[in-house]
């Protein structure tokens, strides 16, 4: 009846959160043990009692400080300045400023958003076709949750009590492999999807020096938070805090697009998106203590156990189930449902190392932002972009196998997330 009733409520349309906490009263009222009632809000309130997650309004007020200061326009200016003269320099510079966003925001959405507003009509204007654009954008919004700073991976070391530090470490060179894989099919796509007479790019500026000089100033921020992090200066939380006054000083006193009257918003939507973070991770806490009570961890253990007893099998198995997961569920709800059902299993009774898992885990679920019917990712450029979601959805695809190689690449050669 729990699973039926989960299955019945998330096909009707209702929050995923709460999905978690509807199911969870009718699992305690159709079992009759109502007095544990009183123990869910003290299950719930612990959840988000942990110093790691206040991270994840530190970097979500980061990005919209970003966004409100005009740092990412200037992220985008810096990489024209300097590549303009490159054939195909447009989506070339589309994807050098996804990846210095991507180490910037940590949100592939809000990234995805900001950059189908800015790079999309320019490669438009450059005589690029709208949908391989767009498709460009949308697929290097890829790299958002796994080039540290990520919210996913910021959520997987609070659930698997794994190092937040070892996380991000984990994901730099995964990520780099990503970047090099969709940079090669976008510049290998570029020639056919240009009009034929169109200007291969703009002049270059007076002085390249002078017109990158604020982007580059911008990366100031990006250095701070791997870096920081990296060499052990800051924690994670510790580095967005950091990463925030450079980027209030920056769109601030220095540029001076970011006035103080912009602050009451960019705190309101901070405290928005943030809110709705910790609400699910608080309704999948209780959620999963209701499946540790009915022993699903263990039942999803002997079930797997009796199809493989190989690591290597059982984790392409989990990929393959969660990019179907990652089909009808968004990423950070999917992680808090899944992890605490398959990191046990993985660990006890296959000996993978936690770090591997969730690097592996957080880039699969991550597809779901490409892939219909949920596709936040590709709605999100497809609206802005104006391109039919049916064409985006089959220019997307050859991005979304290439990430799916990275993953197996993580599968199969430990040794990427365990670089430093």
């Amino acid at each position: 009846m729990t699973g039926l009733s989960f299955v019945v409520l998330l096909a009707s349309g209702m929050p995923v959160a709460f999905v978690l906490i509807a199911t969870t009263f009718v699992f305690l009222f159709m079992t009759g043990r109502l007095p544990v009632l009183d123990a869910v809000p003290q299950i719930a309130f612990g959840s988000i009692e942990t110093f790691d997650l206040l991270a994840i309004p530190l970097f979500v007020m980061l990005g919209e400080i970003m966004n409100e200061g005009g740092l990412t326009r200037r992220i985008f200016r810096a990489a024209r300045a300097w590549l303009t003269q490159i054939r195909h320099d447009l989506p070339l510079v589309n994807l050098v400023a996804n990846l210095a966003l991507a180490a910037i925001m940590g949100s592939a959405t809000a990234q995805i958003a900001v950059m189908s507003r800015t790079v999309v009509p320019e490669m438009e204007r450059a005589g690029y076709d709208r949908g391989y654009s767009a498709a460009v954008t949308a697929s290097a919004g890829l790299l958002g949750p796994i080039i540290p700073p990520s919210m996913i991976l910021i959520i997987f070391g609070v659930i698997a009590q794994v190092s937040i530090a070892d996380m991000f470490r984990a994901g730099i060179v995964p990520g780099l492999i990503l970047f090099a894989l969709v940079l090669t099919l976008t510049l290998w796509q570029a020639a056919r999807n240009q009009r034929a007479g169109a200007a291969a790019g703009r002049p270059a500026e007076a002085s390249r020096v002078r017109a990158s000089l604020p982007g580059l100033a911008t990366m100031v921020i990006p250095l701070v938070i791997v870096g920081g992090i990296s060499f052990g200066v800051f924690t994670p939380t510790e580095s967005a805090a950091v990463a925030i006054v450079v980027a209030l000083v920056l769109g601030g006193p220095v540029f001076g697009d970011l006035r103080w009257k912009s602050l009451p918003a960019i705190l309101d939507r901070t405290v928005t998106n943030t809110a709705i973070v910790l609400f699910l991770i608080m309704a999948a806490k209780v959620f999963g203590w209701v499946l540790t009570f009915n022993q699903i961890p263990q039942a999803v253990a002997a079930f797997i156990a009796s199809l493989t007893g190989d690591p290597t099998i059982f984790m392409v198995l989990v990929m393959l189930a969660l990019i179907v997961v990652g089909m009808v569920l968004d990423g950070i709800a999917a992680l808090i449902i899944m992890v605490p059902i398959l990191l046990p299993v993985a660990v006890s009774s296959y000996g993978i190392d936690p770090v591997q898992f969730g690097i592996m885990v957080s880039m699969t679920l991550v597809l779901g932002l490409l892939t219909p019917p949920v596709g936040v990712g590709l709605y999100i450029a497809a609206a802005i972009a104006d391109v039919p979601i049916t064409r985006l959805s089959r220019l997307v695809a050859p991005y979304v196998l290439a990430a799916i190689l990275v993953i197996l690449i993580v599968i199969l050669v430990p040794w990427v997330v365990r670089p430093f």
